[in-house]
């Protein structure tokens, strides 16, 4: 079975996260988007709530499940039979950044990376910056799944 993984911090998911990891369950047989936890950080959502999420923009999507994990990628993904790490680009810095942690990963344990170019449509769009623009009372609406969404509205009230 041809297993990958969507790794990220999904705080909130966006519609460019939700292209790549639809794109990724066509080329490979599983896809576990999984959500990084690191203690020392504080999201804008819980780690339970951005799982949550998660599952419920990726249910139609049968062979996608949602995961989490902790400490190095490469060990998650030994222990889960994982081959490759599926990433989307919008930049010459994304590439940078992501280039280098596919050598790393492939040294540590010959994890390979797919590194896809995003959808021009979704090239703006960061997690950080839906958060800044709904903070400030932007309409952040086309850039996230309903869900997610849903959940800022909560936050910042003052949404949509």
């Amino acid at each position: 079975m041809r297993r990958a993984v969507c790794p990220g911090s999904y705080d909130p998911a966006t519609n460019g996260h939700l292209d790549i990891i639809e794109r990724a369950s066509f080329l490979f047989d599983e896809v576990v988007v999984a959500v990084g936890v690191n203690k020392s950080k504080k999201g804008l959502f819980g780690v339970e709530e951005r799982l949550e999420m998660l599952r419920e923009i990726t249910a139609n999507l049968p062979n996608v499940r949602v995961d989490s994990w902790q400490g190095l990628l490469v060990d998650y993904c030994r222990e889960n039979d994982i081959a490759a790490v599926a990433k989307g680009l919008r930049s010459v810095s994304d590439f940078d950044y992501e280039l280098q942690m596919a050598q790393m990963n492939r040294e540590l344990t010959g994890l390979e990376t797919l590194l896809m170019a995003n959808n021009p449509v979704y090239g703006f769009v960061s997690s950080s910056l839906v958060k800044e623009v709904a903070a400030l009372g932007g309409d952040v609406e086309r850039l996230v799944p309903p869900v997610v969404f849903e959940r800022l509205r909560k936050v910042f009230p003052h949404q949509g």
